[in-house]
């Protein structure tokens, strides 16, 4: 995922800039880095055990991730084909057929996993097994798509040794975007194994849109387009950020009796509920920042941003209130929405600060180096 992301800045600029046969290229470029990427981390959900039981997980569970870890490994590749292939198609504004091969390759994973789980009782197993096989066929269906399509005919000229070329310099912006990608989303899984560490365990434990426009404004060479681009996309954030919280404190005390009947499940996510929300509604906005970092190629930044709001600030301010402070998960969600405030305040002192006529510059001087 994070690899893929730096599609966001290359094909958005190169469609921007009407160089419709170099968004294929970087896409080829890509899918072979991710695949490449994909054996390394094959290797460590092959033995993610043994890693899970140092970090003080219960035996049981690490057991059981080690076993469905295992049977996903083939997905890995998949996955990371998709990412770019979505990317490939975000940058061209081509929504449906992505909805459609979605929507068909939902319900062929229904299927497959009543078929491998319930009916042939293959539990755990099964269920990654049919994760596998519906992640392929997603890829299969959009390749199919866009081999046939006449809407990808300028984009996607066929397979070229192009890809293979410039390799170096792609990784130069492809890393920071792993990176920017992985700092905040191993936060989360920080949170899990933190909680794994709380008594009683069991109880504790759109974007795409916009980094597109403002790519595509900027390879254009239209910086007032992609201001007002960005105007909108925020906007946009702070309305569904309002209308997700109110929908979810209209129903505070009704979500957890819909997971569970026991009391202590219920009263327990019930006091979790306000601080869900609040983070649902600061986290609309940065998902919206971060698109917009990656639309203008400032993955480096966005990386600096990640790892300072939640690893000097989150992930120790979750810990103090948890542990110190004895508020169990409340305190480790308090944590991660401290440091989605000052992700977001971050983001928007440099947003505030972007001169966004030398953001056109710098996309030129991209479009030449690669």
């Amino acid at each position: 995922m994070g690899v893929s992301s730096a599609l966001d800045t290359f094909c958005g600029q190169a469609y921007g800039a009407k160089q419709y046969h170099m968004v294929g290229i970087y896409t080829q470029r890509a899918m072979l880095v991710t695949t490449l990427v994909s054996i390394p981390l094959s290797i460590i959900w092959a033995y993610l055990e043994p890693i899970l039981v140092i970090l003080h997980q219960d035996q049981t569970i690490a057991a059981q991730a080690q076993l469905f870890a295992r049977y996903s490994i083939p997905s890995l590749a998949a996955n990371g084909l998709l990412r770019c292939i979505v990317k490939f198609l975000q940058t061209q504004n081509i929504v449906f057929p992505m909805v459609l091969a979605n929507g068909i390759t939902t319900l062929v994973h229904v299927l497959l996993c009543w078929t491998l789980v319930i009916n042939l009782g293959f539990g755990i197993k099964g269920a990654a097994i049919a994760l596998c096989i519906s992640n392929w066929f997603n890829v299969i269906l959009l390749l199919l798509y866009i081999k046939f399509s006449s809407s990808c005919k300028r984009t996607w000229v066929g397979l070229s040794m192009e890809s293979l070329h410039n390799i170096p310099q792609f990784l130069k912006l492809a890393f920071p975007s792993a990176v920017m990608v992985c700092l905040e989303s191993w936060t989360f899984e920080l949170m899990v194994l933190l909680s794994g560490a709380l008594p009683n365990p069991k109880l504790q434990t759109s974007v795409l849109s916009i980094c597109t426009r403002i790519s595509n404004e900027l390879g254009a060479g239209s910086p007032n387009a992609a201001s007002l681009a960005m105007l909108v996309a925020l906007f946009m954030a702070f309305a569904c950020g309002i209308l997700e919280f109110a929908f979810i404190m209209s129903l505070w005390k009704v979500w957890a009796k819909a997971f569970s009947n026991v009391y202590e499940v219920v009263s327990y996510v019930t006091s979790m509920t306000p601080v869900l929300a609040i983070a649902i509604f600061v986290d609309s906005f940065q998902t919206t920042l971060q698109g917009i970092a990656r639309g203008c190629g400032w993955q480096k930044l966005g990386a600096f941003v990640n790892l300072g709001s939640f690893y000097l600030v989150g992930i120790p301010f979750s810990a103090v209130l948890a542990f110190i402070f004895h508020m169990k998960g409340q305190g480790l969600f308090l944590g991660l929405v401290t440091a989605l405030i000052v992700q977001v305040v971050c983001f928007l002192i440099v947003i505030w600060r972007t001169n966004w006529e030398k953001e056109v510059s710098y996309s030129i001087l991209l479009k030449l180096l690669f």
